[in-house]
């Protein structure tokens, strides 16, 4: 490689293949031109037709500068509710932002395609031995796994109903029978929102009851009996490290572990992960690894074991972390960025004897932490 950064003649070009053509294979391609001694190509599956469209919420940090900039809403304030109490938080640095995956996608596929990346049908097995590859497809997700699922509704309202400048994160005020629930409410004006009923279960129930949440939330909270329904989406993230797509084949995105088991938040964690494998691919081989550490994992696998026994704890102790933290230092947790101080302000505003049964618990039952196949998280 040459003093400015190019890649001279006599260098070689190592070919990159990558399987699937979701948020993490397109987000690496759309960084194509910071890899010069690499040549991309992109395998597409046939998925038998476009994805549907949904948000991505992520804060704001420097290395998301281009998502904030595509990002369509975003808010210096936001709110966790339960039944008796509010918290409401303020962010000076670490707004919190709406993205629309179309937007992305599209706008990863410009940059790609500008950049000379290569797109291709995708082939049932690796097929050359000289390219370094890598799968972005969905990990293996274990049966009995935590997981986070949703409906969404985006609704518009005859009457100035929503209060545009605060989010809601948590609204813990609909039927908890099932496990920990909650409604997440991005306003994007004083008639428009998305309004999503979340479970974080092992199982997914039917759809009927998170349009139920919905409709009940909106009608006994906001007073609000009609609305228009302008799109819906739905999801279903597990919650844990779980093994590879395939085995032989190096993992990237959620298939790589950049899915935020606490939280499921996986776009910035994406991103967080490439920025890493771009760094390093200039001093060696390009490789992806968990964008998380070990002591971030271990407390997200205590919590989400209280979650899964004790669900109904779940409102006192997100209220309990939001009213310890400011609002720069919730989005800094939250998004992998702690450091022990913060870590240690969020452990303390925990009640003690239930975490240390549960990490007493998950000792016993994983000795050592693996955190391999999903198992640690039951």
């Amino acid at each position: 490689m040459s003093s400015d950064g190019s890649t001279s003649s006599e260098e070689a070009i190592r070919p990159v293949g990558v399987f699937g053509d979701g948020c993490a294979a397109l987000s690496l391609a759309a960084r194509a031109r910071d890899l010069p001694g690499y040549s991309l190509t992109i395998y597409q599956p046939d998925s038998g037709g476009p994805e549907k469209d949904h948000i991505w919420g992520f804060w704001g940090t420097p290395h998301l500068d281009r998502a904030a900039r595509l990002a369509f809403a975003r808010w210096q304030k936001w709110q966790l509710v339960s039944q008796d109490r509010a918290v409401v938080m303020t962010a000076e640095a670490r707004p919190y932002h709406a993205l629309r995956r179309s937007d992305w996608i599209a706008d990863c596929r410009r940059a790609a395609t500008s950049a000379g990346v290569g797109f291709a049908p995708m082939p049932p097995r690796p097929n050359d031995p000289a390219t370094i590859w890598f799968d972005s497809r969905p990990p293996v997700v274990p049966d009995g796994m935590m997981l986070q699922h949703f409906v969404g509704l985006e609704v518009q309202t005859d009457s100035e109903t929503f209060t545009p400048d605060t989010a809601t994160l948590m609204d813990f005020r609909v039927d908890q029978s099932r496990g920990m629930h909650f409604i997440y409410l991005l306003p994007f004006s004083p008639t428009e929102a998305l309004v999503e009923s979340t479970l974080f279960t092992p199982r997914r129930a039917p759809d009927q009851f998170y349009l139920d949440a919905i409709d009940g939330y909106l009608k006994t909270h906001l007073g609000v009996d009609t609305y228009k329904v302008t799109h819906q989406e739905r999801g279903v993230i597990p919650l844990g490290m779980m093994d590879r797509h395939d085995p032989e084949i190096a993992g990237i995105g959620g298939n790589g572990g950049a899915i935020r088991p606490s939280s499921g938040y996986a776009f910035a964690f994406i991103q967080k992960q490439i920025d890493r494998a771009i760094a390093g691919a200039s001093h060696g081989s390009l490789h992806f690894a968990k964008p998380h550490q070990r002591v971030d994992l271990w407390m997200d696998a205590v919590l989400l074991r209280v979650l899964r026994h004790q669900p109904e704890t779940a409102p006192d102790l997100f209220l309990r972390m939001a009213s310890a933290l400011t609002g720069d230092q919730f989005a800094r947790f939250l998004s992998g960025e702690a450091d022990w101080s913060l870590r240690l302000k969020v452990i303390m505003a925990m009640p003690k004897r239930m975490f240390v049964k549960a990490a007493m618990r998950l000792l016993l039952a994983s000795p050592g932490l693996t955190m391999k196949a999903g198992r640690a998280w039951r």
